[in-house]
C-alpha cells in the first residue's frame, strides 16, 4: 500500500475548521498532529477530526521525523518563523496568505525555503475555485481575445471584529489582498501601477486604526490591461464575490451563488433565496480543491497554482495601494518592491 502523506497542522483558529476538514477528506493524507497556543482549540479539532497528536508548541511537529508535511495557518505573525524551521527540516509547507507583513522577512523566509528544496504553496484559494479557473482558461486559450479590462468585487456581510482588524494590516493586506492575486492570476500578467482610495462609512473604530471599510483600486497591467477592485466591509445581502474580464472578442464573468438555484415568479415579479453569506460556504470547493492540489504538489511534482513570489507580490501591492491611497496618486509598484 503507498504511503499516505503525513501532514501536522499548526494552528487552530477558524480558518482552520476549512483546511482540516479539506485535508481530512483525501484518502492520500493522514493528518497526525495539531498544535495550538490555545490547547483546547487543537483539542477540540483533534476530537472532531480524530487526530492523535496535540500540541501547545509547533515546534514538536516540526521535530517529529515521521511528518512530511505542515500547514501553517497560524497567525500572520508567526508565519515565517515557523516556514523557517519547517524547511530546515525538510518538511514541505502550505502557508496561509500572508507570508508576512514585512517584506524583507518575506525575502529573507523564501530564501530558506529555496535553498531547503522543500515544496511551498502560498494559501490563495480563490485560485482554485472552478468559476475563477474557467475565466483564467478563457484568458490562456485566446476565447475572449487579449484582455483588455477586469473588474473584480469583493464585499463582506459584515465587519471583522475590531481585535482582528488591529492586527490584520489593513483592508488592502488583509481583505484586498486575495482580488490582488486573483487579478494577477487571471490576467496572467504583472502589475505596474496603483491607484487606491479609501474611506471609512461604516464603522467609525476601523478609521481610528488608521484603516478603511471601503476601498477601490484602480491597477495597469505590463501588458496594458486595467483593473478594478471594489472591497467593502458591510453587505447586507450577502458575501459578493464577482470577478469580470472583458476583451477584444468578448468577455467571460462570474456571478454570486445562492443559496440554492430555485426562482419564484409571480405577479409580483422574480425572487430567489439569498447568496451564500460567509466565505467558508462560498469558497468551501477551492479549499478541497487547494488542499488535493497541494497533496499532489507534494506527492506527483505537480506545480502550485500560488507559490513564494505570489506571496510576496500581493504584498507589494498591498503596500502599493496604502501608499497611493495616503498620498493621493497613483503610486508604481518599483517604488515597493
Amino acid at each position: 500500500m503507498t504511503k499516505k502523506l503525513s501532514v501536522g497542522i499548526i494552528g487552530a483558529g477558524r480558518i482552520a475548521s476549512v483546511h482540516v476538514q479539506s485535508l481530512a477528506a483525501i484518502p492520500e493524507v493522514h493528518i497526525a498532529a495539531i498544535a495550538d497556543i490555545v490547547l483546547p482549540s487543537a483539542q477540540a479539532y483533534a476530537d472532531q477530526f480524530g487526530i492523535a497528536k496535540v500540541y501547545d508548541d509547533y515546534r514538536k511537529i516540526i521535530d517529529d521525523p515521521a511528518i512530511d508535511a505542515v500547514y501553517i495557518i497560524s497567525s500572520t505573525d508567526t508565519h515565517t518563523e515557523i516556514m523557517t524551521a519547517a524547511a530546515q527540516a525538510k518538511k514541505h509547507i502550505f502557508c496561509e496568505k500572508p507570508i508576512a507583513l514585512d517584506l524583507k522577512e518575506i525575502d529573507t523566509v523564501l530564501d530558506v525555503v529555496k535553498k531547503s528544496g522543500v515544496t511551498l504553496m502560498v494559501g490563495f484559494n480563490r485560485r482554485y475555485d472552478a468559476g475563477n479557473m474557467e475565466l483564467r482558461k478563457a484568458v490562456m486559450d485566446g476565447s475572449i481575445g487579449t484582455p483588455e479590462m477586469c473588474i473584480i468585487n469583493s464585499r463582506d456581510p459584515a465587519p471583522p471584529p475590531m481585535e482582528y482588524v488591529k492586527v490584520s494590516g489593513g483592508i488592502f493586506l488583509d481583505m484586498m489582498i486575495h482580488d490582488f492575486d486573483l487579478a494577477r492570476y487571471l490576467l496572467d500578467d504583472e502589475p505596474e501601477e496603483i491607484f487606491a482610495q479609501g474611506a471609512c462609512l461604516i464603522e467609525p473604530e476601523i478609521g481610528k486604526f488608521g484603516d478603511y471599510d471601503t476601498a477601490m483600486v484602480t491597477i495597469r497591467f505590463k501588458k496594458g490591461a486595467l483593473c478594478h477592485i471594489d472591497n467593502s466591509r458591510r453587505a447586507v445581502y450577502g458575501y459578493d464575490q464577482r470577478a469580470e474580464v472583458f476583451g477584444e472578442k468578448g468577455k467571460v464573468y462570474t456571478a454570486n451563488i445562492h443559496e440554492n438555484n430555485a426562482v419564484k415568479v409571480s405577479v409580483g415579479g422574480y425572487s430567489q433565496p439569498p447568496i451564500q453569506n460567509f466565505f467558508l460556504e462560498r469558497y468551501l470547493d477551492a479549499y478541497r480543491r487547494e488542499a488535493k492540489w497541494f497533496v499532489d504538489c507534494v506527492t506527483k511534482g505537480e506545480k502550485p497554482l500560488a507559490g513564494g513570489l505570489d506571496g510576496k507580490v500581493s504584498v507589494c501591492m498591498g503596500y502599493a495601494a496604502i501608499k497611493s491611497a495616503k498620498e493621493h496618486r497613483p503610486v508604481l509598484l518599483s517604488e515597493i518592491c
